[in-house]
């Protein structure tokens, strides 16, 4: 998703496939993405990734789901997995690769990962050895080994932030206008807008992912409540109100049996995620692109 250098015509050329290394024998290594709104469309690449979302929000799109990559949450892509993603106004983001012999067991799926704070830090420190260098060495090998062990025991403790998908065209059709009209929707409303009736709707949507449109509409509409309290002033009552929802008290309630916390106390969370000041990029020991440098700002999945 945001490691190298490669331009967008690049990975139109590259049939989908993206060489992160580009020619490197590095066995692990690191990127920070920091640019405007991006869609990457859909790719896949030769090595395993973990996307930490230092600021801003990341969404992840596979075949099997739609990922929110909150502050404080990391989004796990495997080798060859196809997928998508989305980085939303602001976002600032460190990835790091692995070549599969460090990570054997991870999976064919995308995961969202709880971050513990050990993790973070390594993760963050990893940004002094770009993907894209000639060769590893005896220091950085021993980190990236460290480092693979952690990600690999986070694995096991990933967490539920993430739609389904499906490949029934009227219930992705259905899907994508819900999520579109969230802050005021009825079935009534999709059905039309898909051509359906409403007991046809209803029927599809539990047939293809086993959930009620009702349940996949609240669902949405808290991991859009997430995405939208982890920007900078955005207030619990404002987010509400996008959301869909009259009352903050009916909203705190649903956030709360969803999410495990208040829209509060997540808001308070996520938006300490940078920590003190930019002591991240303190750490970064001038391995990271500048200003001038025509990496900042592109995309190289």
């Amino acid at each position: 998703m945001t490691v190298s250098a490669l331009s967008d015509r690049y990975l139109t050329e590259s049939a989908n496939h993206v060489e992160l290394r580009r020619g490197g024998r590095a066995a692990a290594g690191s990127y920070l993405y920091e640019g405007d709104a991006l869609i990457t469309g859909w790719h896949s690449h030769d090595v395993h990734q973990i996307e930490y979302a230092i600021g801003g929000v990341v969404e992840v799109e596979t075949a099997a789901g739609h990922y929110l990559l909150p502050p404080q949450q990391a989004a796990w892509i495997p080798v060859g997995l196809q997928h998508q993603a989305t980085m939303n106004p602001g976002v600032r983001t460190v990835a790091v690769m692995f070549d599969p012999e460090l990570i054997p067991n991870g999976g064919d799926r995308a995961r969202i990962l709880a971050v513990s704070p050990l993790l973070r830090e390594m993760v963050i420190h990893a940004l002094r050895w770009p993907i894209d260098r000639p060769a590893g060495d005896e220091v950085s090998d021993r980190f990236f080994a460290t480092l693979g062990d952690l990600v690999a025991d986070a694995i096991d403790h990933e967490a539920p932030l993430s739609l389904p998908t499906s490949a029934d065209p009227v219930v992705a059709a259905a899907m994508a206008y819900t999520k579109e009209h969230l802050a005021e929707v009825s079935i009534g409303e999709v059905a039309r807008a898909v051509a359906v009736s409403e007991r046809t709707l209803r029927r599809q949507f539990d047939a293809s992912i086993g959930l009620s449109w009702r349940t996949y509409l609240l669902h949405a509409r808290m991991l859009r409540a997430m995405a939208l309290l982890a920007a900078p002033g955005q207030s619990v009552a404002d987010t509400a109100v996008a959301v869909g929802f009259d009352s903050i008290s009916a909203f705190t309630r649903s956030f709360t049996a969803f999410g495990g916390e208040t829209p509060s106390s997540y808001r308070r969370r996520v938006g300490g995620a940078d920590g003190p000041g930019r002591d991240w990029r303190d750490r970064k020991n001038g391995s990271v692109p500048t200003a001038s440098d025509p990496r900042r700002g592109t995309l190289g999945k």
